[in-house]
């Protein structure tokens, strides 16, 4: 069964991007929000498999974004999708319970190999 992926980022080339690149090795993007509300409330809806997750967003930050999945399902599975500099956020996000995380810009190899170690 294809695995349901949820994608949150505020950019929308970033998602386009990040969207292809799922779905060209088997996965299948249900949903895309660019903040971390509609990303929460998505999730809510969904129930996706896996979320990739960006940081810096407006309305809601990934950190509270991550914050409130985990407090949804403290299971769920996130990958942090974060630029260069943004490490101490990285930090934070993996004790809160992100599975792994990806920096920006990223070979669609890595982040497809990022993802199926954790699904």
């Amino acid at each position: 069964m294809m695995k349901r992926i949820l994608v949150i980022d505020d950019a929308v080339f970033m998602r386009i991007a990040l969207k292809k690149m799922l779905e060209n090795n088997g996965f299948q993007v249900v949903g895309e929000a660019d903040n971390g509300l509609d990303g929460v409330r998505l999730y809510r809806e969904l129930h996706p498999d896996l979320v990739t997750l960006d940081i810096t967003m407006p309305e809601m930050g990934g950190i509270e974004t991550l914050k409130e999945i985990k407090i949804i399902n403290p299971d769920a599975s996130v990958v942090i999708v974060s630029s260069l500099g943004q490490e101490h956020l990285l930090r934070e996000a993996v004790l809160i319970g992100a599975k792994g995380f990806v920096l920006k810009p990223f070979k669609e190899e890595f982040i497809v190999n990022v993802i199926n170690k954790i699904i």
